[in-house]
């Protein structure tokens, strides 16, 4: 299998994980002040699976427009999801790109924080109704990963997924000591 399905599979597997990852960082907001550490941690090690899932809905994005036989017979995404790709895509790289923004510019980041929270509730939103139109796509993940097609192609995919959560925590355990003065100034100043 290669092409589109596998393209699908790819890009559901990555999703999958994602949702596990940023269900976790959902959490971390219900008590910030206590978990600053696991926030920053979480939002950096999401972002090399964020840039495979981009990568992936990229590459179909590519191929079907750029008439690849076999990408144009699986068809476009639904019309919705394809306007609400671009917003989720966006709020995705300014929420994240804020989040990093923050680390290096320490406490009182001003305009910001404000551009971090603000992009926050556009993501939310977005992201809830994408995950809403590609929910029947996440019950395929397990029967990809049971079935051993090829035996190799499961596999793959696995380890490029694998691969993107490693360099996720290998660049968060990196970043995070650079958290430190909002760590310490939500302790001290709140």
């Amino acid at each position: 299998m290669s092409g589109p399905e596998s393209n699908a599979r790819l890009t559901a597997l990555t999703g999958s994980v994602l949702l596990v990852l940023l269900a976790v960082e959902g959490v971390t907001l219900l008590s910030l002040r206590a978990m600053l550490s696991w926030h920053i941690f979480v939002g950096v090690l999401v972002i090399p699976v964020v840039a495979l899932k981009l990568g992936s809905t990229g590459y179909r994005f590519f191929r079907y427009y750029t008439r690849r036989p076999d990408y144009v017979r699986a068809g476009p995404p639904h019309p919705l999801l394809r306007l609400l790709g671009p917003v989720v895509v966006l709020a995705t790289v300014v929420l994240l790109g804020t989040g990093i923004a923050l680390i290096a510019v320490g406490p009182g980041g001003g305009l910001v924080l404000t551009l971090h929270q603000a992009s926050f509730v556009v993501w939310l939103a977005a992201l809830g109704a994408h995950v809403l139109g590609h929910v029947g796509r996440l019950r395929a993940v397990g029967a990809d990963l049971s079935s051993g097609d090829r035996l190799g192609e499961s596999r793959r995919r696995l380890l490029l997924v694998a691969g993107a959560v490693v360099a996720g925590a290998v660049a968060a355990v990196v970043v995070l000591p650079h958290g430190a003065p909002w760590m310490h100034w939500m302790r001290v100043e709140r």
